[in-house]
């Protein structure tokens, strides 16, 4: 055999994917695998026993005892020869005397080989991986119960690989489970945005912010059955912008837009917590105020007509009509309301616009 060759087994291919398989190459020591060898050591009476795996060029030394070194090339190795026939231990009792080993620099320097007894590490579908090996710089035997020591003791290795293997596994089944739960989390949390937008978008007016004709709806159903059953009262103002289809025809739509989305800001800014502000449609606001009187709808809505007024419009005033009314023992449903306070709307418009009136029988 040439200088730097080494016997290379049959099924080399395999082997040394099964070997990258157990991704233990260049890992930390651990204890498990210190053991074997201090055991291997003293079963065997040798200073050097070594567990070593063997990849392309180098053969590695998961764990050893007596030896400073923590790999060597596959070259060099006895254990590339006792890999090639997995089911035996190979004994070398003087390295001096077999014409493989004698000029080998692991022989004729340091660490001065003489003896060598390696088991190889069979994995399950038969691959020699390496071996556990005990090292003597004496020739010497082993006794026939230390040979069948040193065959159980790397079955053990083996199956201290195999468990080391399915730690893994399910370490990264535990990771690959954890990293799924958050990727359905953060689905969940990007569903429940779309769920909330999708909802805000289909109550909310898109031009002014404001809330939309089919929220409206829902909440003065709700809020009059909430007065009801808690003999309470809900009053609601319906408003129109002035004059508006005019300040269209002269200003554009565009314009018209910006004064609608300016009234919704200005009404919005006047709002008390509990109240809730809608586009009715066109150029009507309606705002349902729970828990108020019609006295107490009349002043807020005193404050939005102010806020209105006097806001500076860049191209001539606005002002705003409202009509307020609020539930009662002849005003009980949503329709009620809503008719009483239409009726006061129309009366404020029919009276000059710029004002607030309140529902009265008059108006009813």
């Amino acid at each position: 055999m040439s200088e730097g060759a080494f016997p290379i087994p049959e099924n080399e291919a395999r082997r040394l994917s099964v070997l990258a398989d157990y991704n233990i190459m260049d890992s930390l020591p651990e204890q498990a695998y210190d053991d074997f060898v201090r055991l291997a050591s003293a079963i065997c009476g040798t200073p050097i026993a070594l567990i070593t795996l063997l990849d392309e060029q180098r053969q590695w030394f998961k764990a050893n005892i007596g030896l400073d070194a923590n790999q060597t090339p596959r070259s060099q190795a006895f254990c590339a020869h006792a890999i090639m026939n997995p089911d035996d231990v190979m004994t070398v009792e003087d390295a001096t005397a077999d014409q493989r080993f004698a000029a080998n620099p692991l022989v004729t320097g340091d660490p001065g080989i003489r003896f060598y007894a390696g088991a190889p590490l069979v994995a399950p579908t038969g691959e020699a991986l390496g071996t556990l090996c005990v090292i003597d710089r004496q020739p010497r035997k082993l006794t026939e119960s230390q040979r069948e020591a040193l065959e159980i003791l790397s079955r053990q290795v083996v199956v201290q690989l195999e468990l080391r293997r399915s730690i893994d596994t399910l370490e990264q089944a535990v990771l690959d489970q954890e990293k799924y739960v958050e990727l359905m989390q953060e689905y969940q949390r990007d569903i429940e945005k779309i769920r909330v937008h999708l909802e805000s978008q289909s109550v909310t007016d898109v031009l002014t912010g404001a809330q939309n004709r089919r929220s409206f709806d829902l909440r003065l159903e709700e809020e009059c059955m909430r007065a009801q059953s808690r003999h309470t009262t809900v009053s609601l103002i319906m408003i129109d912008v002035d004059t508006f289809k005019r300040y269209n025809d002269d200003f554009g739509h565009p314009a018209g837009d910006e004064v609608l989305r300016g009234v919704a800001h200005l009404l919005k800014s006047e709002l008390r917590v509990s109240d809730h502000l809608f586009r009715y449609g066109g150029e009507e606001f309606a705002v349902i105020l729970p828990d108020t009187t019609c006295k107490g709808a009349f002043v807020l809505g005193e404050r939005f007509r102010r806020a209105v007024q006097r806001a500076p419009w860049p191209k001539r005033a606005i002002s705003i009509s409202l009509g307020v009314a609020a539930t009662d023992s002849n005003t009980t449903t949503p329709k009620d309301l809503l008719n009483a306070a239409d009726r006061a709307l129309y009366q404020a418009k029919q009276n000059g616009r710029n004002r607030v009136i309140m529902a009265s029988d008059e108006t009813r």
